[in-house]
């Protein structure tokens, strides 16, 4: 099997093992690999466009597993994507193999050539014409649309790509260390221990952050292992693509003979029955041949209420691990070392708060030391407690998440598979009315209603109904009580998290 690994988000591309090389198409190219990109991409587009658009005017350089095609400028570089993207993709393919991929860029060489040709086409108009008038050639000539394109093309940063989190910058503690004990083991030998692993936790805790550092440390470790990594979105994306282009084969390919795939947000399959079946299709394929498998949702598989059965217990039958919101000393780690990351000088007191105040999510806390740091660029002045808590201020109420009576009604009806109007009916079986108690008992501690206007909200009902609901809520609270979400018992606690933190995320 030829080394190569992919990662995708959004796009599928992919890296390779081999050196990487550059040729200029041209007479004097003389390299075995550059003549071989030569006659695939003349076979492709046909000699007439090679020779109008290719030959001796693009740079190609093979940057891993992506085919790299040097253009002299932005406009030739749309005009060239929209013209040739096909012939050249499947260019790449002949020469890589099935996960290859291309992209285009301008060249600064190419523009210093072509700037260089036309100087040289200019002076030798005027040798050949000698009574052409002098002041032709000393008065300044007139920028056009292409110099100035070719300009802006030399000051273009190089295109980096994504870059991949690594396992050695995740800051561990209670909350996520034993997914990241996992994602360690399974790296060092994919397909050998927890598979599949499953990560799920809320929003910002680490989960995306986790899976590229299990993805960079096994291309890491095993260069010839073909490794993908992609967002469930774009696996639908890809899935769709086929179908309307009738290239199925071509997808399965793609999908069923890689070695480890990494899948993020595995919950975007809920209530899409034909990704689920191609995607159990593919577990079940790879998972025979000892491939490893990851994923990551916002819930654990058993409260995917919306995906079937079949893949829950293929997601199950594995390791399953939580990753909870950071707790207060892990939150002044990730604080602190962003603050180091960004070199911004801020005093322990400063990060306390911080870590005190943005206790959600990971991301909200980075975003709070970001404020900090474009503060001191600004003043040069060093980051106090007093000077923390005036700039954050206004971010604070941004912070702040207006929850709604329909916003609970539609997490729980969701989340528990009862409908709109079930919630709200006299019904007393046990399946809708502990939604419906949950339901009002998240409306009392996380809105401002009143207990009138949620018994109203709810079916009609009276203050001393909710006022009930709240009470038994807490005693299933108090004694560790459990309630059933799609076949299984759950900790009422666990499930309040959940709904919680769907709801601060939505």
């Amino acid at each position: 099997m030829q080394p190569t690994s992919l990662a995708v988000e959004g796009t599928l591309c992919a890296s390779s093992t081999k050196r990487p090389t550059e040729a200029k198409l041209g007479p004097a190219t003389t390299e075995s690999d550059a003549q071989s990109i030569y006659q695939l991409l003349a076979q492709q587009v046909g000699e007439r466009s090679f020779q109008n658009w290719f030959a001796g005017k693009v740079s190609l350089k093979l940057d891993g597993n992506f085919l790299v095609v040097g253009v002299a400028s932005p406009f030739l570089l749309t005009w060239m994507q929209k013209k040739f993207s096909s012939p050249i993709y499947a260019t790449a393919v002949a020469c890589i193999g099935p996960s290859a991929e291309y992209r285009f860029e301008v060249n600064p060489e190419l523009t210093g050539q072509e700037n260089s040709k036309s100087t040289k086409n200019q002076s030798a108009d005027v040798d050949a014409d000698p009574s052409a008038d002098s002041s032709a050639t000393t008065s300044e000539p007139k920028p056009d649309r292409e110099r100035l394109d070719q300009n802006q093309a030399c000051k273009q940063a190089p295109y980096k790509g994504r870059r991949f989190s690594d396992l050695s910058s995740f800051v561990t503690g209670k909350s996520n260390q034993l997914a990241f004990m996992a994602a360690q083991q399974a790296s060092d030998e994919p397909g050998a221990l927890y598979n599949p692993l499953f990560i799920h936790g809320g929003v910002g805790v680490g989960k995306t952050h986790l899976l590229e550092g299990f993805y960079r440390k096994v291309r890491q470790q095993y260069p010839s292992l073909q490794v993908v990594f992609l967002t469930a979105e774009a696996f639908g994306n890809y899935f769709s693509k086929a179908l309307q282009e009738r290239s199925l084969p071509g997808f399965r390919q793609r999908f069923r003979n890689v070695d480890v795939l990494i899948i993020d947000d595995i919950d975007f399959f809920e209530s899409k029955r034909m990704f689920q079946e191609e995607l159990l299709h593919t577990i079940k394929h790879l998972e025979s041949h000892g491939r490893q498998l990851v994923f990551s949702s916002d819930r654990h598989p058993r409260l995917l209420t919306k995906m079937s059965e079949e893949l829950t217990t293929r997601f199950l039958s594995g390791l399953v691990c939580r990753m909870e919101s950071p707790e207060t000393e892990l939150r002044l780690e990730i604080a602190r070392q962003r603050a180091l990351k960004l070199k911004t000088p801020i005093t322990e007191g400063a990060l306390d708060y911080v870590a005190r105040r943005f206790t959600n999510n990971v991301r909200e806390l980075e975003g709070a030391i970001n404020c900090l740091q474009t503060y001191h660029v600004m003043t040069s002045q060093k980051i106090t407690t007093t000077m923390a808590r005036q700039i954050l201020a206004d971010l604070e109420r941004d912070c702040i998440r207006i929850i709604k009576l329909d916003d609970i009604k539609q997490i729980v009806c969701n989340t528990f598979g009862v409908s709109e109007a079930d919630l709200k009916s006299s019904r007393r079986a046990r399946n809708i009315s502990q939604p419906r108690m949950l339901a009002m008992f998240l409306a009392r501690k996380l809105t401002q209603a009143a207990y009138s206007e949620i018994g109203d909200f709810f079916g009609g009902r009276n203050h001393s109904t909710v006022m009930f609901a709240e009470k038994q809520v807490r005693k299933w609270l108090e004694n560790h009580s459990s309630i059933q979400v799609a076949l299984q018992e759950w900790p009422t606690e666990e499930i309040i998290e959940s709904l919680e933190q769907q709801l601060l995320a939505s």
